[in-house]
């Protein structure tokens, strides 16, 4: 039975550079045709986080070359871009894999804004680093005249860093609906959505945040009434004692049983406890809903019941 599908791509699917990203989108193109084969509604969101970085050091560096003449790309603009470039190749990517198997399905890149709360607790406490290394007296310049929060990493140099708020709603969550209604497949919420603050009447502002993706896909796919929320990243199953001899592979996962490993640690904070997290979330946010964690490559198995960490109540 066909069903809509939220697929939270990781970086593994995108490659770290352009020629990389390039090479990437044809194998993560399959992935997905696998599923729209299938009969299924397919909307996509996915990271960005190096390209988003490379962007930012290209504007960083343009900035230096002539602080007379550019300022400093506001982080919101960076991630935009970032969606922009990402979508091109993936649509394009997606299309021709589509178009190959005989499939008459459009793709579409929506820029996303994603609403987050000035209230959030993540903006009294920056964590996330961004953009280049700098010198001291770079980094004590940029808290100066913009404010900046500014850390020293490792000996490396200053870095700034930002807030990783949770999103609170999609913007163009009807415009998503409507592409997705008309046999659409949507790539949206790229880089966790362009985080911004609504400021009064209809004015949004963009925020100095980094949005988690999985969160950013968890909130997309609970707006859009979806049935399953795929969260696709580097590992086949997520497991407990991760890296130890006693470590165990999990095919499926119920909300009260996460939350007792996510108690015990058993998720790093860096990498498999946001996704677990945002699988749990999307599991009780409805009746019927189902979360599935796994490799690119095993997303169609994992639909099949085959393979992956299923969450379910």
């Amino acid at each position: 039975m066909s069903k809509r599908i939220v697929i939270a791509l990781g970086g593994n699917a995108l490659g770290s550079n352009l020629e990389e990203q390039m090479k990437a989108v044809k194998n993560t193109a399959v992935a997905i045709a696998d599923l729209i084969e299938e009969g299924n509604e397919i909307v996509i969101a996915h990271g960005n986080g190096p390209q988003v970085g490379m962007i930012q050091n290209a504007m960083t560096e343009l900035r230096r070359s002539n602080p007379e003449k550019y300022v400093q790309s506001p982080l919101s603009v960076c991630v935009a871009m970032s969606q922009g470039y990402i979508g091109y190749d993936l649509q394009n990517a997606l299309r021709e894999e589509l178009l190959d198997r005989g499939i008459q399905k459009d793709c579409a890149t929506m820029l996303t804004q994603v609403e987050v709360s000035p209230d959030d607790p993540a903006f009294k406490n920056p964590t996330k680093p961004i953009g280049s290394f700098m010198t001291k007296e770079e980094a004590d310049e940029l808290v100066r005249e913009k404010g900046y929060k500014v850390i020293e990493d490792s000996g490396r140099g200053y870095r700034r860093v930002v807030a990783s708020p949770k999103p609170v709603s999609i913007v163009e969550i009807d415009t998503i609906k409507a592409l997705v209604e008309s046999n659409h497949v949507v790539i949206a919420c790229g880089g966790g959505g362009i985080p911004v603050f609504k400021t009064g009447g209809h004015h949004l502002k963009g925020a100095a945040a980094v949005i988690d993706k999985d969160f950013a896909a968890e909130k997309l796919a609970e707006q859009l009434n979806a049935d399953c929320l795929i969260i696709l990243t580097a590992v086949e199953k997520v497991a407990i004692h991760f890296g130890t001899p006693e470590q165990e592979a999990l095919s499926e996962l119920t909300p009260e049983l996460a939350e007792k490993y996510i108690e015990e640690g058993e998720f790093p904070a860096g990498s498999m406890l946001p996704k677990v997290q945002a699988a749990v979330a999307f599991t009780q946010s409805g009746e019927g809903r189902t979360s599935l964690i796994t490799l690119l490559e095993k997303a169609k198995d994992g639909i099949a019941g085959k393979t992956g960490t299923l969450i379910h109540q």
